[in-house]
């Protein structure tokens, strides 16, 4: 894998995890604790994009 494929793929993961992040944010009674999992799952795959991207 090239590493513009990796990069389009974790910029595809971030996209849908921000997705699931505003969906569960919107739900009455969705947990925090998993509000909180996708929030600190999306910042990894940022900072993975950012230090590719360096």
């Amino acid at each position: 894998m090239s590493l513009s494929s990796h990069l389009t793929e974790l910029k595809k993961k971030h996209a849908h995890l921000s997705d699931a992040v505003e969906e569960a944010q919107r739900a009455p009674g969705t947990d925090d604790l998993l509000i909180a999992d996708l929030k600190k799952q999306k910042l990894k795959l940022k900072e993975e994009i950012h230090r590719l991207s360096s």
